[in-house]
């Protein structure tokens, strides 16, 4: 059971109005280039989850191979501390999936690239791509327009953006809100409405409704909403 690790409210609630450590940008040598795939997950573990596109991730990948018949499905885990210091780990994630989706779209620009995260994976999914507004220690980075066509889908999972301004991805993501979907299990308190401005509590963070994505099926549900626009 990995942990989980969310900003204070006092760093969100300017998400709408307030005035990296590292990323690894796709390369490809001409020499030893792969061949590009049909689709590329792009996807951003939860707090403290080993490298890689976590459990969730994992079984959104999985799904979404199952639903894309004979397509080639690559993935790229976003390359980021995942820390507990949230501020510059979500930052950093967020400025790390920027430079590999304008890379990726440079190199191979054929394939179609789908979005995702969870946790704090997805608020660094949210500062690619809603309103590039500076919030409060935060950075966003959001992937320029003339990039931006070649994200097929974005799917965040677990996103306390909706707990803390009361706005799903999809009301503060407008060139991205048709191809959108913004989980949250039931009684999830993480991302529920109106959760409350503190920060979430142990007991929250590992609650059984918000570790609950994959054997919910929840997972499966957001691959199958981004295969519908692949």
């Amino acid at each position: 059971m990995c942990q989980h690790g969310f900003v204070s409210a006092r760093r969100v609630v300017c998400f709408l109005g307030c005035g990296a450590l590292m990323w690894a940008p796709f390369t490809m040598s001409s020499a030893h280039a792969a061949p590009c795939p049909d689709i590329e997950v792009v996807f951003a573990r939860a707090t403290t989850e080993p490298p890689g596109v976590g459990q969730v991730g994992q079984a959104f990948v999985d799904s979404l191979r199952s639903q894309v018949g004979n397509r080639s499905v690559a993935v790229y885990a976003v390359d980021y501390p995942a820390s507990e210091d949230f501020t510059n780990s979500a930052s950093a994630g967020a400025d790390n999936a920027r430079a590999h989706v304008q890379a990726m779209a440079a190199n191979c620009p054929a394939t179609r690239v789908v979005l995702g995260g969870y946790s704090q994976g997805a608020l660094a999914i949210d500062l690619t791509t809603a309103i590039p507004l500076s919030m409060a220690g935060f950075t966003p980075a959001p992937i320029p327009p003339e990039v931006a066509d070649h994200v097929a889908a974005v799917a965040v999972f677990g996103n306390p953006l909706d707990r803390y301004i009361g706005m799903p991805l999809t009301a503060v993501s407008p060139s991205y809100a048709d191809r959108t979907i913004d989980v949250c299990a039931a009684g999830d308190p993480i991302c529920l409405p109106a959760g409350g401005m503190s920060t979430p509590t142990r007991e929250e963070m590992f609650s059984d409704a918000h570790l609950s994505y994959v054997k919910s099926g929840l997972a499966s549900q957001g691959a199958g909403f981004a295969a519908g626009r692949l």
